[in-house]
């Protein structure tokens, strides 16, 4: 008796055969290739023997893992971030919907961020931790690529200029030139001398063209251009203003300051210990007000904007 397929299983064939007919394609071939391949499953699929394999700490102090595993956590999150920003700058055809459902998930990703940083505030032992991370020296979190890649893909590379150098290079400059007038540059230089610290330069040499490229290919498909495109009424559609100052603040002032309570709760007790950030001027970088990179100037008040992140930083010192 000749079997009889599934009309389901038919309806696939076809379609399958649609595809790659017209490529010149045997299906017959894929078909057996399939029927030689084993089912998926989760472990290999996630590769999960290997992402547990990724924890190789210097040194045998306990909290080291908690520290390594928290950063790894972190750098995903900013994958999925800019998996989104991808989504934005490629779409030809963008809609204020698809935009407004891709600011709002680079959002969530970030309150997941902010809200689970309690990890490095709390999570570890104060004594543990500058034992350890003076092993670490000199990397720091500072030399995360994948933030700048969202800071660039979030906004005019200009607004990330160095504030005080913003008027003297001109509208005219290069993304070379903006990248050397960065504002992050100022958070890597020694407290004393004001000279690179190791931190910055090793970041630099691995990064700095990575980066201009990135600039480049971002500098007509970051957020805020691509918001710029869509229709006026869609630009003062009140839902993507508030996503887009959510996005500023979570990156911005949110972000950056729970790093900061981390450094006040780790390091502020002994100014000797400033090392342990691997050379940052933690001081004076993360603190927004200090900064004022802001990427949507104007969606923010005059006030809002002088008052930029005001008063968080004494809130933090005040509770420790």
């Amino acid at each position: 008796m000749e079997h009889q397929f599934n009309p389901d299983v038919l309806e696939q064939l076809k379609r399958l055969e649609e595809k790659y007919v017209p490529l010149g394609q045997n299906l017959a071939a894929y078909l057996e290739g399939l029927y030689h391949t084993d089912f998926l499953n989760y472990w290999d699929y996630i590769h999960l023997d290997t992402l547990l394999s990724l924890q190789n700490p210097r040194t045998n102090i306990p909290d080291e893992k908690i520290f390594i595993m928290y950063h790894q956590i972190t750098e995903l999150y900013f994958k999925l971030c800019l998996e989104e920003y991808k989504q934005i700058g490629d779409d030809p055809d963008i809609t204020a919907a698809w935009f407004l459902r891709r600011i709002t998930r680079i959002n969530r990703y970030f309150d997941n961020l902010v809200s689970s940083f309690d990890v490095m505030v709390d999570g570890m032992e104060q004594q543990q931790f500058l034992q350890f991370r003076m092993a670490l020296m000199p990397a720091s979190g500072f030399q995360s690529a994948q933030y700048r890649m969202i800071e660039i893909a979030s906004t005019d590379l200009r607004n990330l200029v160095d504030k005080a150098k913003r008027a003297a290079l001109g509208l005219q400059s290069t993304h070379e030139e903006m990248i050397g007038c960065i504002y992050w540059k100022e958070g890597a230089t020694e407290v004393a001398s004001g000279t690179k610290t190791l931190t910055l330069l090793q970041f630099e040499e691995k990064y700095t063209r990575q980066l201009i490229q990135f600039a480049q290919e971002y500098a007509d498909k970051n957020a805020w251009a691509v918001y710029k495109k869509l229709p006026i009424t869609d630009q003062q559609n009140p839902k993507i203003m508030q996503a887009l100052r959510a996005l500023d603040s979570n990156v911005n002032v949110n972000w950056p300051l729970m790093h900061y309570k981390s450094a006040v709760r780790y390091l502020q007790r002994d100014p000797e210990i400033i090392a342990a950030t691997g050379g940052t001027n933690w001081q004076k970088y993360l603190p927004p007000r200090f900064q004022k990179r802001i990427f949507y100037p104007e969606l923010w008040s005059e006030t809002e904007l002088n008052e930029w992140g005001k008063g968080w930083v004494d809130k933090v010192l005040q509770e420790d």
